[in-house]
């Protein structure tokens, strides 16, 4: 057996053994993400818990920012989790194959939040990670209070033609979260094709839309060169409505959507 697998084996020998001293253990809950979007849930529904963050828990486009910063981040790495011993685990994308095994083989509750293309979707993801939390009524005020903007936002559209668009010039067709987000608000999506896909400048231009949604413009770094910041669009875009989402509630299939829903409700008003 190679050096680097003796250390693999001895560490994961470490790794059952801590957890099965932890899963013993008095104290509040120990809760380990492992991306951002896992980040923003455990936040919302376990702020009272001894949390381990991700390293991106309060970048820009975090949706709850402000309170990460309180907390300690750590890498999603299966040496994280052997020194933290945490009793669940939350991931939406974050984590190695390797790392998810040893967390199951070591007894570890691993919650997964799955993706969303609609508000339904999203209300299984808020009632299972809640249900595994112990907190199920935090989870139904915070479903509440999406239902609350949902309600808000619903039918200002007036069934007018929207297309969301990236700087980087891609647009988001029926089967997404972004077409459940323009429906919600009572917009008709103008991007016909499924999925998410890039948009044509020339087809802006000659069928624009009466609505453009622009989703990540304020992160002016990004993609300063796309199609969606393309000289020729800012006349069209002057002539039309147009709603800035903030990245904040659209990196991640959350129950904040809704305030993406409600941000082009108003803006249609």
């Amino acid at each position: 057996m190679s050096l680097r697998w003796k250390w693999v084996a001895g560490l994961v020998a470490v790794l059952a053994c801590g957890f099965a001293t932890a899963s013993g253990a008095e104290g509040p809950l120990r809760v380990m993400s492992l991306d951002q979007c896992a980040d923003q849930f455990v936040l919302a529904l376990k702020p009272d818990a001894e949390l381990r963050l991700s390293p991106r828990s309060d970048d820009a486009d975090a949706y709850l920012r402000e309170q990460a910063r309180a907390h300690k981040h750590i890498r999603p790495s299966l040496e994280a989790a052997v020194a933290f011993k945490p009793d669940v685990v939350v991931r939406y994308w974050g984590g190695d194959m390797l790392l998810l095994r040893r967390l199951e083989q070591g007894g570890v509750s691993v919650v997964n939040i799955e993706d969303s293309r609609d508000f339904d979707s999203i209300r299984s993801n808020i009632r299972n990670l809640a249900s595994s939390l112990n907190v199920p009524d935090r989870g139904e005020e915070m479903i509440r209070n999406m239902d609350a903007r949902l309600a808000a936002a619903a039918g200002q559209g007036k069934g007018r033609r929207a297309t969301y668009m990236t700087a980087s010039g891609f647009s988001a067709g029926p089967g997404t979260l972004i077409d459940s987000i323009l429906r919600a608000a009572g917009f008709k999506n103008a991007t016909k094709a499924a999925g998410y896909q890039a948009l044509k400048l020339e087809q802006l231009v000659l069928t624009p839309p009466l609505m453009f949604v622009r989703g990540f413009f304020e992160q002016a770094f990004m993609d300063w060169r796309g199609v969606g910041r393309h000289p020729v669009l800012k006349p069209l875009m002057a002539a039309s409505d147009t709603a800035d989402l903030h990245a904040s509630t659209l990196t991640c299939p959350g129950w904040f959507a809704a305030d993406a829903a409600l941000t082009l409700a108003e803006t249609a008003q």
